[in-house]
């Protein structure tokens, strides 16, 4: 589980052209949205595209999208619990 934090943190970081962040500096518990990293609608849409094309999974709701792209721990479990 460990491993796929950092994978994403890495795609993360990488997908939305973050350059004044490092994996290191993402707590696996830190608000994605709002505090935190401040990331905003268009990066939402960005990580929805990551999921379907690193891991294959789609999004359909996004009621369901803001209860996991609440933090990185979130994201990973939501993988973790669809993963073929």
């Amino acid at each position: 589980m460990e491993e796929l934090k950092d994978n994403l943190k890495a795609a993360i970081i990488e997908a939305l052209n973050l350059e004044d962040v490092n994996a290191a500096d993402i707590d696996n518990d830190e608000p994605l949205f709002g505090g935190g990293l401040g990331l905003d609608s268009i990066d939402a849409l960005e990580l929805i595209v990551l999921l379907e094309k690193n891991y294959g999974l789609k999004i359909e709701n996004p009621e369901e999208g803001r209860e996991i792209f609440q933090s990185i721990n979130t994201i990973a479990a939501f993988i973790e619990r669809n993963k073929k």
